[in-house]
């Protein structure tokens, strides 16, 4: 039996136009049937559920290109030493909280997530869909490298696993015929993209942020496997060097990118490559060495210069929180949404987080896991809505108080929270 759900008397924006319309919108199974500023016709013999909007504002739900659902509910203790079992039961905890911030759709950026989103698919938890990378694929000594510094061993060396390559979480490998088996294997367990590690970071224990880790030859390596299966290569990357390296090799979403110059977001533009980034201040994040704590202070120094390159550049923008070994800061996704009214109007922030996301995931291609249009509200969509409280087109602060300002939140045609 078909369901149905018919939104009455909203103020619609369709993700895409800073132009609204006050309409009603008729939901049949996980798809948008209709969108009219006339009334709509509802049989309760039909089992049509009709709601009243009451001129509330209805958008697409929001996407995070850039989410951790495994390490953002861990801590980095917990990642190596605690039990594997409880660190998926925090993941699913975490998924369904996700989704009641209004976020119905992430692209995760490398864990142990495939579990998590069958466990989710089939209904079995709440939570938003996900697009996985799998773990994330790493050099010795680059970003992905968690080992403790007595560890001298790890699956790509043709020895035993590392206990971070056990979890799933990283994969250490060096040399184009690992990089290739490491990119096949997540294709296998079902990536819809790979990741990549091309530079240094902040919470890694081994690299400056200067480095640039992988071959041009290894990079590509993955690149070919992932486009013989349809899909693309992100890669995790701050400096200019490692970034230039990348886009050579074939890379088509650079994640950061905040140590960017104006000549490498030249050669972004002019190579149509995505620029995933998050406004990351100082204090979003405190690390536990002096080291890390640095690193994490120059990143946060290049935000204000990177998203201004990206607008002279008129680069392909996209947006996510990165959040990760903090389970008590995850309640501060919506913030970082919110932090965007620095560069850019709120009607530029609400179609990055809906329409322009969901243009990247697309790119995985026939690796796309929810195969429709996300990030829109027009007929024929897939149904991931959100009525909110307030008017984010011009007060985008509304969007960070999900509990009290989403009073309906839907996902693939389901209502999953309903405050009307």
């Amino acid at each position: 039996m078909d369901s149905q759900i018919l939104i009455n008397d909203v103020e619609i924006f369709n993700g895409k136009e800073p132009q609204t319309l006050r309409g009603n919108v008729l939901i049949r199974n996980n798809r948008i049937e209709r969108i009219s500023r006339e009334p709509i016709p509802a049989d309760p013999a039909a089992g049509v559920r009709a709601l009243d909007g009451k001129g509330r504002f209805l958008m697409p739900g929001l996407i995070d290109a850039h989410w951790h659902a495994y390490l953002c509910s861990n801590t980095m203790q917990d990642l190596l030493m605690s039990d594997p079992s409880y660190m998926h039961l925090a993941a699913g905890r975490e998924a369904g909280a996700t989704l009641l911030r209004g976020f119905t759709t992430i692209r995760d950026a490398g864990g142990p997530v495939f579990g998590l989103k069958r466990a989710i698919d089939t209904g079995l938890l709440p939570g938003p869909r996900i697009y996985p990378s799998g773990a994330m694929i790493s050099q010795t000594s680059g970003h992905g490298d968690f080992r403790m510094i007595y560890d001298h061993f790890h699956g790509g060396c043709g020895c035993e696993a590392a206990h971070i390559e056990q979890l799933g979480a990283s994969r250490i490998v060096d040399g184009t015929d690992a990089v290739t088996a490491a990119t096949r294997e997540n294709l296998r367990q079902g990536a819809s993209q790979i990741k990549l590690m091309t530079g240094g970071g902040a919470a890694s224990l081994y690299d400056p942020l200067d480095v640039t880790e992988f071959f041009e030859e290894e990079i590509r390596a993955a690149v070919r496997a992932a486009e013989d299966w349809g899909t693309y290569v992100m890669v995790h990357v701050y400096n200019p060097r490692g970034i230039a390296r990348a886009i050579a090799a074939g890379v088509r979403s650079i994640e950061h990118g905040h140590l960017i110059d104006e000549p490498t977001m030249e050669l972004l533009a002019a190579n149509d490559v995505w620029l995933s980034m998050q406004a990351f201040a100082v204090e979003d994040n405190s690390y536990p060495s002096p080291v890390q704590q640095a690193k994490h202070i120059e990143i946060t120094q290049g935000t204000d210069r990177t998203y201004n390159l990206t607008k002279k550049y008129r680069v392909k923008l996209a947006w996510g929180t990165d959040l990760l070994f903090n389970p008590a800061n995850t309640k501060n996704q919506n913030h970082g949404i919110v932090k965007l009214q620095k560069w850019f109007t709120p009607f530029e922030i609400l179609k990055m987080v809906t329409f322009d996301n969901a243009q990247l995931l697309a790119m995985s291609g026939p690796r796309n896991p929810y195969p429709g249009r996300l990030g829109v509200v027009e007929e024929g969509a897939l149904a991931d809505l959100l009525l909110i409280e307030g008017n984010p087109l011009q007060e985008i602060g509304v969007l960070e108080n999900p509990a009290e300002k989403f009073a309906l939140i839907v996902k693939d045609g389901v209502i999953c929270k309903n405050n009307l």
